[in-house]
């Protein structure tokens, strides 16, 4: 365009909305992929901004690892970027990745003009945008987050306005303020927006930069804050020392206690477990006081050569506080006064061997117990030198557990059960707990703990239902527990963040330590896990048998077989000395002591309880499958008499038959067919909190399927169960999925579409046939350097092999059986 006297028109100026995103860590993500697969992704990455540019009438300036886009309208901008954000994710999970980009957009006058032909020919853009909108626009997008819409205010309000227009989905928009801006290069602070849908948008305060800073006022200033956050802690430790009790003994905060056994002259059971627990309950609610586990007294009386069950009296418990550097000991006492109870605590200095001081209350009844014995902890808790703040902050014993002693002794005694796994009894203390108080929140939290601990994953919800209509009674850790333990049986769900959290906030939650660590051991994150593993199985946690045994998998997945020995045998050593389970064979296998493995299952029961008995099966095929040994399989299944009555065992059972099958041609019968039959429906109920366990049990069905060569069957299982196996939210059932998909490819002759879908999604946290499909794509393709890798991975990977705990272990004989013959001489020849 020209004026009258032939030179080059001005632009003039036009409001339009700029929005501009960058991808996070794309440099990372090629170097991860490699630059054909993120050249391939890349290119997906295009069609997706053409479809949604189109879609939005937006205008595409810029393109690299970022976009520049006009729209006409701010709510077309909008909606661009969330649904990018959104495609981006899709993108992402089909190849196991994680993609995320952040936005900025703005509203404001630009100049827009067109470079010649000759300059686009050059490698110029066809149209030039300019004006301070955009480098407004472009600040914005720098402070977001990953995964954040950050807006103007002039954007938020035009967009708030017209965001009707989106219908449903518009509705959905979270909006949130994030105060007030000063970006390096524009004159006037700004106020800072986001926008984004719940799921996706982060909704947290941007980090400060160079290039930006948060606009405060004087008195929020840095140096200011330092000032008045000085002048506050010289107030509150003169308030401390002014309110501070006197301490009765020399305690400082975290400091360790023996708590003795009760002392009941009463002649009443029912003050003997219940006193004790009740006195435990309350001190879990102190941060200022650490109580000795009975895990760790039994051990120290063990060492001593006394009576592991010897009744815990003021000289033994003199003696485990000398021997284990606690700083008191606590007696509980409970006498008869008048008509009623006096409940006493004395205070023991173990150094001098002799009382302290004396704390104590009475109870009129037995049923107002709870009641006395919070007073005597608040007495004591004072004595020590706790804070009346914190005191202030622990729930009465009434409401975070329950008034009735009898409720009390039966859940201490389940609790102790549940300890030794002896469920059963367990079960029945738990529910007497229940029947005695039914607003007994704990001791639903405890069947439901049980109930999962043994696969009966829809009763263990319904007892979870019955402990949060009641979680007003509890405190506030106990609250976080079971907000986690309802993630954990939410259908199709995945809690590990959930159990992470718990872990993080108090790192003295040995359930939040013990579930992180198995969750990251179910997905195959093994030196993640074992710091949480550890951390929990420490003489403080009396549960600490279970994160013991996954320290002890974790050690072998690692190849640290004879550690993992160590820390089986004193796992092991817990429940009494006695025989070790079907983790301890898995010990011996990875150090090739068959012979050894073999004697210890002889004297294993294998007429228990069935899910131990189908642990038992499974141990018994181990050892078999990594000597390449048939015949012993076949022994295995005709010795098995398993009868499980939950429908999950009895698919795990019939699994482990058929992988068998596989291994042995002819070993077993079992009708694949008959098994989808069976478990089909059960990924129809979607409401199921075993949505995701049986999920897993048909993805293992079907690569049985596909290892028998029934493609049919199999190809059929997979067509009619997409839709629930790509709505759970477990990365192992993702990981499976692909696996089995790739095997798909290798039934229809395309070798290199199985590499292409396995190869990208290897992080080191995936299973072991993962690589077996691999080696067999590599074969089929003629690639013999791959083959070589894949089967050089198997080997070196044989501890991984054994332990990997997908599905109740049920792939383990397949994957020790492939391992086997990758590590074969013959290997190269052969494909598993």
């Amino acid at each position: 365009m020209q004026d009258a006297g032939g030179t080059p028109a001005t632009p003039a100026p036009q409001v339009r909305t700029l929005l501009l995103t960058d991808l996070c860590d794309s440099v990372a993500l090629v170097e991860k992929l490699g630059d054909a697969a993120a050249a391939e992704l890349f290119q997906q990455h295009d069609r997706l901004v053409l479809q949604l540019q189109q879609q939005w009438k937006g205008r595409l300036i810029d393109r690299s690892d970022g976009l520049l886009l006009l729209f006409e309208r701010p709510i077309n901008g909008l909606a661009f970027a969330i649904d990018y954000l959104r495609g981006l994710r899709e993108l992402g999970r089909a190849r196991g990745l994680v993609l995320h980009a952040r936005a900025g957009m703005h509203v404001g006058e630009v100049l827009t003009w067109h470079n010649s032909a000759e300059a686009v020919q050059a490698g110029a853009k066809s149209l030039e945008v300019e004006g301070l909108a955009k480098p407004l626009a472009a600040r914005l997008m720098a402070l977001a987050r990953p995964g954040q819409i950050l807006l103007s205010a002039v954007a938020e309000s035009l967009t708030r306005r017209a965001v009707p227009e989106l219908g449903e989905s518009g509705g959905q928009l979270l909006w949130k303020s994030h105060g007030r801006w000063r970006f390096k290069g524009v004159p006037t602070a700004q106020e800072v927006f986001e926008a984004g849908v719940p799921g996706f948008a982060p909704l947290r305060m941007p980090r400060s930069s160079p290039k930006a800073r948060r606009d405060l006022p004087l008195w929020r200033s840095p140096l200011a804050l330092v000032a008045e956050a000085a002048l506050l802690l010289a107030l509150g430790v003169g308030l401390w020392f002014a309110t501070r009790p006197e301490p009765a003994i020399a305690f400082a905060e975290r400091d360790w206690v023996v708590m003795g056994d009760v002392a009941n002259s009463t002649g009443e059971s029912v003050f003997d477990a219940s006193i004790r627990q009740a006195v435990m309950l309350g001190l879990e609610q102190s941060r200022y006081v650490n109580v000795l586990s009975e895990g760790k007294v039994r051990e120290s009386l063990e060492m001593a050569r006394k009576p592991a069950d010897a009744t815990l009296d003021r000289s033994l418990a003199v003696d485990v506080a000398i021997r284990e550097g606690a700083r008191a000991v606590l007696l509980p006492v409970v006498t008869r006064h008048g008509d009623g109870y006096r409940i006493a605590i004395d205070l023991v200095d173990p150094n001098a061997d002799s009382v302290v001081r004396t704390y104590h209350a009475v109870a009129t009844a037995p049923d107002k117990a709870a009641a006395a014995v919070d007073d005597v902890l608040s007495q004591l808790r004072k004595g020590l030198g706790e804070s009346v703040a914190e005191l202030q902050k622990s729930i009465p014993l009434s409401r975070a557990s329950t008034g009735s002693l009898r409720a009390l002794r039966s859940y201490a005694l389940a609790e102790t059960a549940m300890g030794k796994r002896r469920f059963e009894e367990a079960r029945n203390l738990y529910q007497a707990a229940v029947e005695i108080d039914p607003e007994f929140a704990l001791a639903y939290a405890g069947l439901a703990k049980l109930h999962a601990r043994i696969g009966e994953m829809q009763p263990a919800r319904e007892q979870l239902q019955k402990a949060l209509a009641l979680q007003s009674h509890l405190p506030h850790r106990e609250r976080l527990y079971l907000k986690a333990w309802q993630a954990e049986l939410e259908p199709g769900g995945w809690p590990l963040e959930d159990w992470r959290a718990l872990a993080k906030l108090y790192p003295d939650s040995f359930a939040g330590l013990s579930n992180t660590s198995w969750y990251l051991l179910q997905d195959n994150r093994f030196s993640e896990a074992e710091p949480f593993a550890r951390a929990a199985a420490v003489p403080q946690d009396h549960l600490r048998i279970y994160p013991m045994v996954q320290l002890g998998q974790i050690q072998i997945a690692l190849n640290q077989p004879e550690l993992a020995q160590q820390t089986l045998r004193q796992a092991h050593a817990l429940e009494g000395g006695g025989d070790a389970d079907d983790a301890a064979v898995d010990a011996l296998v990875a150090l090739r002591r068959h012979d050894q493995a073999e004697q210890l299952l002889a004297r294993l029961d294998n007429g228990g309880e069935p899910l131990q008995s189908l642990m038992n099966l499974r141990a018994r095929l181990l050892v078999a499958a990594d000597q390449g040994d048939c015949a012993a399989m076949r022994a295995a299944l005709r010795a098995d008499r398993t009868r499980p009555s939950v429908v999950y065992q009895q698919v795990h059972q019939q699994l482990l038959h058929a992988s068998v099958g596989v291994l042995c041609p002819g070993a077993d019968d079992v009708p694949l067919a008959s098994v989808a039959g069976q478990l089909s429906p059960l990924l129809r109920q979607t409401d199921d909190p075993g949505w995701g366990d049986h999920t897993l049990q048909m993805l293992v069905l079907i690569y049985l399927a596909q290892r028998q060569e029934q493609t049919n069957l199999a190809t059929r299982l997979l067509r009619e169960n997409h839709e629930a196996i790509e709505s759970q939210r477990s990365p192992v059932i993702a990981k499976w999925y692909r696996i089995v998909q790739a095997m798909n490819h290798l039934h229809d002759g395309k070798p290199e579409a199985a590499i292409a879908l396995v190869q990208p999604a290897l992080d080191g946290s995936e299973p072991v046939q993962a690589h077996v499909v691999l080696l067999r794509a590599c074969r089929q393709s003629g690639d013999a350097a791959c083959a070589d890798a894949q089967r050089r991975w198997l080997v070196a990977h044989r501890g991984q092999a054994i332990v990997e705990v997908m599905a109740m272990q049920v792939v383990q004989p397949l994957n020790v059986y492939d391992v086997a013959l990758a590590a074969a001489p013959a290997a190269n020849a052969g494909v598993p």
